[in-house]
């Protein structure tokens, strides 16, 4: 649905037009879309209004829902199936109580807090705007994962250690985890972020982006 690294969105009507052509099951990993994509957070299917239409959602409860272990959504014969078949099923164990309870109440939060979400796509086109605006490339992102694409492997490892050292946590992202030459800085954004910690942000960003010649 989302894309982990770049933060952009899956064009998931096109997708589906080409499923259709071809006669293919659809299949979505929502990890980064649930609790963030849609009206009610249900992720990237609501988003398009396609729930009717996909034929499997995949997630993790590691991202929204703070927990550890995934889940799989479909008809009653694909979760047959699965359950029979999926040897990382089959051989793996039930979750902690603790991590259910987690899971279940961060459902909770997601159907019952929206103003969580409104704030989280305050806090994503505030910060989209103001990278742009000091001059930074952040690709083609449309979610709260922004990249900051800085291309060279060495320079991204130095910049990354250099926002460290300035008190920011962020991801240095290199091949194969994305392509050759597009190494960039993961940064990430939750609804509880505050105004005074995004300032402080772009304060640093600044500082490194202007050493390094990126802006």
């Amino acid at each position: 649905g989302v894309f982990s690294m770049e933060g952009d969105i899956v064009n998931l009507p096109e997708m589906m037009e080409l499923a259709k052509e071809f006669n293919c099951a659809t299949m979505v990993d929502d990890a980064h879309s649930i609790g963030v994509l849609g009206e009610n957070g249900r992720g990237t299917t609501e988003h398009f209004a396609l729930e009717e239409e996909v034929d499997i959602v995949m997630g993790t409860f590691s991202k929204s829902f703070a927990s550890i272990g995934g889940f799989i959504v479909g008809d009653e014969a694909i979760i047959h199936f699965v359950k029979h078949f999926s040897r990382p099923l089959i051989f793996s164990a039930s979750p902690p109580p603790a991590s259910v309870a987690t899971c279940l109440a961060s459902l909770d939060i997601i159907e019952k807090e929206p103003e969580r979400r409104a704030r989280l796509w305050e806090i994503t086109r505030y910060m989209h705007q103001e990278f742009k605006s000091l001059g930074f490339d952040i690709g083609s992102t449309q979610t709260p994962i922004i990249p900051i694409v800085i291309g060279d492997d060495m320079k991204t490892f130095q910049f990354w250690k250099e926002l460290r050292q300035n008190g920011l946590f962020t991801n240095p992202i290199v091949s194969p985890a994305v392509s050759p030459g597009g190494a960039l800085i993961r940064t990430s954004y939750t609804a509880i972020h505050t105004d005074e910690q995004l300032e402080r942000v772009l304060e640093v960003f600044k500082k490194v982006g202007t050493k390094y010649g990126l802006i």
